[in-house]
């Protein structure tokens, strides 16, 4: 029986997942009271003027607050010269540079780590805003500076009228039932296609933990790629048994009914979705925000064996592994990796979330295969605890 989880109130994942999951929103005061001040409204704009970082600049004309504009990255510094009164700066993937902020992930293993997406930081002044809007995807909403007032209205899909003529997907309408002020620790929870509008009270940062899913248009996109490179599926297909048609232009709805059959049974009874759904979901979205790694060797990690050093996934990559008969593959970064079954078990761990210190468990073809995903940048090694009080 799970235990009751404070990020959630009191109650319990099983609890959550099964009343407000992708249902309804949760407001929980005091969450998470460790992202109060964990950044500062000084460090997310200097990261915004970062060259790798994906940022986009907000504002509202002070003589007509309807009508809004947008600056995507990179930002220099004078785009932040004679600013309206009502700005919003939205910088993603902060966890990718902030360790700490990777770190509370960590808050939500409720939720399997392929539906994560990144964590955006919301910057504004007071009276700044985004609008009135709804998202496809999940987000955890958690005030980590200053204040923030949220409503929350309909649920809205494709078909709910927006705005005409703005750079942002602004609605029309919104039926407002709730409406409360964010403190640092708080956190909203807010359901796919829920409408809501958060408008800063003070100077203050909010962080938002998005979860996102695949459209049916990247799937396909990723299943053409397989088929693409696999050689067998670029054969003709055999023609079926002829009868005499006087309608030569004619493609008759049997012949049709037969691709489609035909392309279908390939889908089911082979790994190409599979294999692409993979490659989809690991693929990072923001691929300059990886590191380049300084080149590590396999004599490297021999000579610091045993001395404290530990390994952990590379906040920036996403890795990911499916189980398939009594082999575990895995998939980092939007392409498949080809690990050892010895090593398996232990990269199971990391991709799981585990910190692994690097150790007697790790053998000469680990230690090789660990140097290669260093090299990717897909694991990154920690120093001894000693070493990092120190820092």
């Amino acid at each position: 029986m799970s235990q009751p989880l404070d990020i959630l109130g009191g109650i319990t994942a099983e609890q959550f997942l099964s009343e407000y999951w992708q249902k309804k929103p949760l407001l929980v005061r005091q969450a998470m009271p460790e992202v109060a001040g964990l950044l500062e409204p000084s460090d997310v704009m200097e990261l915004a003027l970062d060259e790798t970082v994906t940022a986009r600049l907000i504002k509202q004309k002070d003589r007509d607050p309807n009508q809004w504009s947008v600056k995507s990255s990179p930002l220099i510094k004078g785009d932040f010269q004679k600013m309206p009164k009502r700005w919003t700066l939205l910088v993603q993937a902060v966890d990718h540079y902030s360790f700490d902020l990777a770190q509370l992930w960590k808050k939500f293993s409720f939720i399997p780590q392929w539906r994560r997406d990144d964590i955006m930081v919301s910057y504004a002044p007071e009276g700044g805003s985004v609008g009135k809007h709804f998202d496809y995807y999940d987000v955890f909403l958690v005030q980590g500076y200053g204040h923030r007032r949220w409503q929350l209205g309909q649920m809205c899909d494709a078909q709910t009228p927006l705005v005409a003529g703005q750079p942002l997907k602004l609605l029309q309408e919104m039926d407002v039932h709730f409406d409360e002020v964010l403190e640092p620790g708080d956190l909203l929870y807010v359901p796919p296609g829920l409408a809501h509008y958060g408008v800063a009270e003070d100077e203050c940062l909010t962080y938002s933990f998005g979860f996102r899913m695949p459209n049916i248009a990247n799937m396909m996109d990723r299943v053409s790629d397989q088929f693409t490179e696999d050689p067998q599926f670029a054969v003709p297909l055999k023609d079926e048994a002829r009868q005499l048609n006087q309608n030569i232009a004619e493609m008759t709805q049997s012949e049709i009914a037969r691709f489609k059959a035909i392309f279908l049974e390939q889908l089911q009874n082979s790994t190409t979705f599979d294999d692409a759904l993979m490659c989809l979901m690991s693929d990072p979205k923001y691929l300059d925000s990886i590191p380049e790694p300084e080149e590590i060797a396999f004599g490297d990690l021999v000579e610091i064996l045993d001395q404290g050093y530990a390994l952990q996934l590379e906040p920036a990559s996403r890795l990911l592994y499916r189980q398939d008969a009594d082999q575990l593959r895995f998939w980092a970064n939007g392409e498949a990796v080809c690990i050892s079954p010895e090593f398996a078990p232990l990269l199971k761990q990391i991709a799981d979330g585990k910190v692994l210190e690097l150790d007697e468990r790790f053998d000469e073809d680990a230690l090789v295969q660990t140097a290669e995903l260093m090299n990717d940048a897909i694991l990154m090694l920690l120093p001894p605890e000693d070493d990092m009080s120190e820092e």
